[in-house]
C-alpha cells in the first residue's frame, strides 16, 4: 500500500501566489461567463446550469483520466466549476425563491457535508492528498460546492447587505488578507486556511464580475459581459502560460 501511494500522481497544482492570482481571475470569469449565458443569451438559470453541469462533468472526467498534471486542463475544470456555481446559486437564490440567506445556508451545509464525508472516507481533505481517483472526485465536488456557496455569499453581501460591489470586494479582500496573516503568524491548520481562502476567492470574483458588468445605476461599470469574459479569459491564458506551475507534492 505504501508503494502504491508513493507512485500516485498528483494532478492538482502546488498552492502558490500564482495559483491564487489565476483562481481569482477564474472565479471572476465564472461570474461574467455564467451571467452572459443565463442573462445576456436569455437561456435562464436552469438551462444554463444544465449546460455548465454537463461541461463540468466532462472536464472532471478528463481531469481524472489524465496521467499527469496539465495546467490548462486543471484551470478549465476550475472555470467549469465557477460557471456552474454561478448559475446554480442564482437558480437556488432567485428561481427557487429561498433568497440569498437561505441559499448560502443550504450551500454551506452541503460544503461541510462534502468535506466531512471526504475526511471520513480518506482521512484527509488536504490538497496534498489528492492523488487518487476517489480523492479527485471528492476534491472536485467540494470545489463545486465552494464555488456555488461563494456566488451566493457574494450576492448576499453586495445586494442584501447593501454594501455594493466595490465595498464588498474590499470586505472579501480584507478577509483573505486575514487568512494570509493567519497562515504565516499562527499555527491554525493550513488545510483549514486553504479551504477558507478557496471559498473567499469565489465571492471576491463574484462581486468583481458584477462590478464589471452591472449597470452604472446599480454600482457597476456597465461593461459587456462578453467583453469582460473575453478579457478575463485572455488574462487567464497568459497567466497559465507564463506563471510557473507544478503538481502539488504528495502526502504519504
Amino acid at each position: 500500500m505504501g508503494n502504491a501511494k508513493s507512485h500516485a500522481v498528483s494532478k492538482v497544482p502546488e498552492v502558490t501566489l500564482g495559483f491564487w492570482l489565476i483562481k481569482i481571475a477564474a472565479t471572476t470569469l465564472g461570474e461574467t461567463g455564467g451571467d452572459a449565458v443565463s442573462m445576456s443569451l436569455g437561456l435562464g438559470y436552469l438551462v444554463s446550469t444544465g449546460i455548465f453541469a454537463a461541461l463540468f462533468v466532462v472536464a472532471v472526467i478528463s481531469q481524472i483520466a489524465a496521467k499527469r498534471f496539465h495546467p490548462f486542463l486543471y484551470w478549465a475544470t476550475i472555470v467549469a466549476t465557477t460557471t456552474v456555481g454561478t448559475t446554480l446559486a442564482d437558480f437556488a437564490d432567485r428561481s427557487l425563491g429561498i433568497g440569498y440567506a437561505g441559499g448560502t445556508a443550504m450551500l454551506f451545509t452541503l460544503l461541510m457535508l462534502s468535506l466531512l464525508i471526504w475526511y471520513l472516507s480518506l482521512g484527509s481533505v488536504s490538497v496534498d492528498s489528492v492523488s487518487s481517483p476517489k480523492a479527485e472526485v471528492f476534491y472536485w465536488v467540494t470545489i463545486m460546492f465552494s464555488q456555488t456557496l461563494g456566488t451566493a455569499l457574494g450576492d448576499w453581501t453586495a445586494d442584501t447587505a447593501d454594501l455594493g460591489y466595490a465595498r464588498a470586494a474590499l470586505v472579501f479582500s480584507g478577509l483573505l488578507g486575514l487568512v494570509v496573516v493567519a497562515y504565516y503568524a499562527t499555527r491554525i491548520s493550513h488545510t483549514l486556511l486553504f479551504w477558507s481562502a478557496f471559498i473567499l476567492t469565489r465571492p471576491l470574483g463574484a462581486v468583481v464580475g458584477d462590478f464589471l458588468d452591472k449597470p452604472v445605476d446599480q454600482g457597476g461599470l456597465a461593461l459587456s459581459r462578453y467583453t469582460a469574459s473575453a478579457v478575463l479569459l485572455i488574462l487567464m491564458v497568459i497567466c497559465i502560460r507564463f506563471i510557473p506551475q507544478r503538481a502539488a507534492a504528495k502526502s504519504h
